[in-house]
C-alpha cells in the first residue's frame, strides 16, 4: 500500500529564492503569444499569477495562471507550462475543480483523499475523466488529450504537467482562496512567488 508523507498548509516562504521581475515579463509574453496563437482571447483587465511556488526552479517547477472569473461561488482560471514544468502535489480542503487539457497533452497523478500524516491508502482512487468515474492506479499517471478533463473532489491530492511542448490548461472550480486553500506535501511550498525588481513590470501579478 502507497503511504503519502507529512504535509504542509501554505506558508510565504519567506527564504525562498526570488524570481527576478525580467523572468515573470519573459513568461508573461510567451503565456501571451501561445494563448493569442491558439485563439484563446483574454478579458480586458486580466489577472496574472506567475509561480515558481517558491522554490526558485520555474522551469521544473511553474506555473502561469490567468483568473479569468473569480466570484463567491466560483472560478475560472487558464493555465500555461511548458514541458518539464509541474504543478506540484497539493490538494485543496474546500474547493472541487475540474482540470481541462485545452491545448496538449496533459500528464495528471492523483491519489485518495488524505488520511492523515503516513496513513495507509487504497492502491485505486476513482475520479470522473470526461464526466466518467474511472478507476485510476494511485500516484500513476493518466493522460489528458485535449479537451478532456478530470474531476477533483475536496481532498483528492494531485499533481500535473505538460507532455506536449507547451500546454493550455483550464480551471473551473467552486470558489477559490489560494492563500489558504492549497496544501503541499512538499513543507518548503508556497504558493506565490517573492520578486527580484531587476527591471520595469509589464504586469502586475495577483501577488504583488
Amino acid at each position: 500500500m502507497e503511504r503519502l508523507p507529512a504535509y504542509s498548509s501554505f506558508s510565504p516562504a519567506l527564504l525562498s529564492p526570488k524570481m527576478k521581475r525580467s523572468e515573470v515579463n519573459k513568461i508573461y509574453q510567451e503565456a501571451t503569444a501561445c494563448f493569442a496563437r491558439h485563439g484563446w482571447a483574454l478579458p480586458p483587465r486580466p489577472k496574472w499569477d506567475i509561480t515558481d511556488f517558491g522554490l526558485g526552479k520555474f522551469e521544473r517547477y511553474g506555473l502561469t495562471v490567468v483568473n479569468l472569473a473569480t466570484e463567491r461561488e466560483y472560478c475560472e482560471k487558464l493555465m500555461f507550462a511548458r514541458r518539464g514544468q509541474t504543478t506540484p502535489c497539493h490538494y485543496h480542503k474546500r474547493k472541487k475543480e475540474d482540470i481541462i487539457c485545452r491545448v496538449g497533452e496533459l500528464a495528471v497523478k492523483v491519489w485518495p483523499a488524505a488520511l492523515g500524516s503516513g496513513a495507509e491508502l487504497p492502491s485505486q482512487v476513482t475520479v470522473p475523466v470526461d464526466g466518467e468515474p474511472t478507476e485510476v492506479n494511485s500516484g500513476e499517471v493518466f493522460v489528458l488529450a485535449s479537451g478532456s478533463r478530470v474531476t477533483l473532489d475536496p481532498g483528492v491530492w494531485h499533481a500535473f504537467w505538460p507532455l506536449s511542448e507547451e500546454c493550455i490548461i483550464g480551471e473551473v472550480s467552486t470558489a477559490n482562496d489560494d492563500v489558504k486553500d492549497n496544501l503541499f506535501l512538499d513543507p518548503s511550498i508556497g504558493r506565490f512567488p517573492r520578486i527580484e525588481e531587476d527591471e520595469p513590470a509589464m504586469v502586475r501579478l495577483v501577488s504583488d
